[in-house]
């Protein structure tokens, strides 16, 4: 969604006197704002505090990162480190156990990670087993920048969708989020921005998911 309040600020100088004859108050904007950032934040911090037990937290989690354009997926992880980091960060906050970028990269080939990305199941479980992971988090980010005719400024508009399996390719947590915002010149950077501003919300909703249907490490 376009942040309210760059949209509203644009339009009234744009449009003078739409907000006068459409009644609007500053206002009634600011407390909108406030209860669903304030709903917001309770329902991250409700995913967050799921029970999870040790022995699911300590499994290792491989993550990695794809960007798709125009229907083409780069799967080159040295080219997300900023996404990955908002990510995995995020994870070992809440003291799950991840791979970091080098380590991923020593160990998989980039064949391997382009078939990963193109849905090949056997290319999953291998890049799985190469890393001794448990778990594998796929994260496909889609950026797509655009003119607004109107105002004519920059726009970016952010899709990021992750999808956890297991070692055995089932699903076991997924989480969605969007965001779009004007740009100005630093395209790459307010894509950037929208990532980190929807990355605590995503990894909430799969640390949930995780905590709830991961199973234990089997014991011998």
């Amino acid at each position: 969604m376009l942040r309210p309040a760059k949209l509203l600020a644009i339009y009234l100088v744009v449009l003078p006197g739409i907000a006068a004859a459409q009644g609007f108050r500053f206002s009634t904007e600011d407390k909108s704002a406030g209860q669903a950032k304030a709903e917001r934040q309770e329902r991250i911090e409700s995913q967050l505090s799921t029970p999870c037990r040790d022995r699911i937290k300590n499994r290792k989690i491989a993550v990695m990162i794809g960007e798709e354009t125009n229907g083409a997926v780069n799967a080159r992880q040295a080219a997300f480190s900023p996404q990955f980091d908002a990510i995995n960060s995020r994870l070992r906050n809440v003291g799950l156990r991840t791979y970091t970028q080098e380590e991923i990269r020593r160990q998989i080939a980039q064949a391997e990670m382009d078939a990963y990305f193109r849905n090949d199941p056997e290319a999953a479980r291998t890049a799985a087993k190469r890393l001794g992971a448990s778990y594998t988090l796929k994260g496909l980010i889609s950026t797509r920048s655009m003119r607004n005719p109107v105002i004519a400024v920059n726009q970016v508009a952010v899709s990021m969708h992750f999808v956890l399996t297991n070692a055995d390719g089932r699903r076991v947590a997924q989480a969605e989020a969007q965001s779009q915002s004007f740009s100005g010149a630093d395209v790459q950077g307010m894509a950037l921005t929208l990532v980190n501003e929807q990355a605590e919300e995503v990894v909430a909703k799969l640390y949930s998911e995780y905590c709830q249907k991961a199973e234990p490490a089997k014991t011998k």
